[in-house]
């Protein structure tokens, strides 16, 4: 179905957002070289935010994608066709990475020339700001209204589909036809809860009011923490997905037992 089109587009999604910091991290514990060069610096910066826009984007598809099965199930098939779900999902991406050039821009006008040690476990925003020795103050108020705008206006999107979701559900006759439509939405909305709570925290800010150890923690659960929990959240709250997992352990066990 189109839901799950859309779920493993943010399970592939998620790999790359994870490794996009976590694999520098992983180096850095292994083999004690702390350092890393400013090109690769701006560029884990780059792919962090353009991945994390294009995480909104699918967000936003996916919330729209529950409104219509909810709201209009007998058009659904109509409405979400394969072609259409190929355009938003292609469209999530060049946009969350067109974005994030944006912030490109704004960070090649930073300049180094004092302390080189960036007090976080990859190169955020924030320790890059601290560490340039040039006026930041624009830079950083632009920078977080731009990331202000990006995660607040694709959190009202989702709200606005998610008020005609309960709206419409508030509205069915049936008891049992209300619990199964709020137990559709119940894994995107654990996700929505736990990703834009994350980012508000982090992002939906001034910079330089936040604290840093604040900043560490929070983005250790929006980059580790939040991707390894995804597949639990969809998959153990899915009956389709427990009866296949049934299926495949039940197999196995199959395929283990002695034939006689």
């Amino acid at each position: 179905t189109p839901m799950y089109f859309f779920i493993s587009n943010l399970a592939f999604l998620e790999i790359w957002f994870t490794s996009s910091t976590t694999i520098k991290l992983l180096v850095i514990l292994s083999s004690g070289r702390r350092t890393i060069s400013l090109s690769s610096c701006f560029a884990q910066s780059y792919f962090y935010f353009a991945l994390g826009f294009t995480e909104m984007g699918l967000l936003v598809v996916m919330s729209f994608d529950r409104y219509v099965a909810i709201c209009q199930p007998l058009h659904y098939a109509a409405v979400v066709k394969w072609q259409l779900c190929t355009h938003l999902v292609v469209a999530a991406w060049v946009i969350g990475f067109t974005l994030s050039s944006y912030r490109l821009v704004l960070l090649s006008k930073l300049t180094f020339c004092g302390p080189n040690k960036i007090h976080h476990f990859f190169c955020d925003n924030s320790p890059l700001f601290q560490l340039s020795c040039s006026d930041t103050s624009l830079l950083w108020k632009a920078d977080s209204l731009f990331i202000s705008f990006v995660v607040l206006g694709s959190l009202c999107l989702i709200l606005v589909s998610y008020m005609c979701i309960f709206h419409c559900i508030l509205h069915m006759p049936s008891a049992s036809g209300r619990k199964k439509a709020f137990a559709t939405c119940s894994s995107h909305l654990i996700t929505l809860a736990i990703a834009y709570g994350s980012c508000i925290v982090l992002y939906a800010q001034p910079s330089e009011d936040a604290s840093l150890e604040t900043n560490r923690t929070v983005a250790l659960l929006n980059t580790v923490l939040y991707p390894f929990l995804n597949p639990f959240i969809y998959s153990l709250r899915n009956k389709t997905v427990k009866l296949a997992l049934k299926e495949a352990i039940g197999r196995a066990k199959v395929r283990l037992l002695p034939q006689s």
